[in-house]
């Protein structure tokens, strides 16, 4: 599959990344068959805009390769806000579903990425003949509208370092790879994302990551972080 091209694939092919995404083992096949009949693959360098704000909410999308950021971006500033980075197997785009025709974040390419794009008409099909998708969509937004609370909360009442800490535990959680020292982040995040993230400056990111690191806390390998076994309590 990596070596053709996104258009290239066939149905059975699309059906098989929904089979590998999050939702996949649950749905009937006949679920699985509707939805990839009716959507396309698509391939996404890295940085490239999937949608910005604005454009029509007419899909959703699932992640079958690399990784994808959902952001705001001020139109007079340029400056971002990071709201979430979501990986294989994950799907985002869902106000398509509940929104009125426009996008109001947008979705880039964190790494190089293969989707599948799922119209919203499709896809709501897929939720009326299939009680297992319906229930997943809900609790996918349910969980989202939870995690993007807590982040309101988390602004509101948290200072930077502590948001900074909860915010290492929650990649660890979500993209925590097993190491003989602790658990690695697979996630190369440049400080400047992360300080989107918590809504702070990079060299105040790089002054609280690296008392983390002299603390013993964490250390970096090859740009990407790593939370120690016998530091994992204090980090949070």
């Amino acid at each position: 599959m990596p070596h053709r091209r996104a258009s290239d694939l066939s149905a059975a092919e699309r059906a098989q990344m929904l089979r590998l995404s999050e939702i996949g083992d649950a749905l009937p096949e006949e679920t699985l068959s509707l939805l990839a009949a009716g959507s396309e693959a698509v391939d996404f360098r890295r940085r490239r805009f999937i949608y910005r704000r604005g454009d029509v909410a007419d899909a959703l999308y699932c992640i079958a390769r690399g990784r994808v950021k959902v952001c705001s971006i001020d139109d007079t500033t340029g400056r971002e806000a990071v709201i979430d980075i979501v990986g294989p197997g994950a799907l985002f785009g869902e106000s398509s579903l509940y929104s009125a025709g426009v996008r109001e974040k947008c979705a880039i390419a964190y790494e190089q990425a293969r989707l599948l794009k799922i119209p919203a008409g499709v896809y709501r099909e897929g939720m009326a003949a299939s009680r297992e998708l319906y229930d997943y969509t809900f609790r996918m937004v349910g969980q989202r509208l939870s995690r993007a609370e807590r982040r309101v909360a988390d602004f509101a009442l948290d200072a930077i370092p502590a948001r900074l800490d909860k915010l290492l535990v929650d990649l660890s959680e979500r993209y925590g790879r097993p190491e003989a020292e602790g658990v690695l982040i697979d996630l190369q995040l440049p400080h400047r994302e992360i300080a989107s993230i918590v809504g702070s400056t990079r060299e105040s990111v790089t002054v609280r990551l690296n008392a983390l690191r002299r603390a013993g806390i964490i250390d970096f390998v090859d740009r990407k972080i790593l939370i120690k076994t016998q530091a994992v309590t204090a980090a949070v």
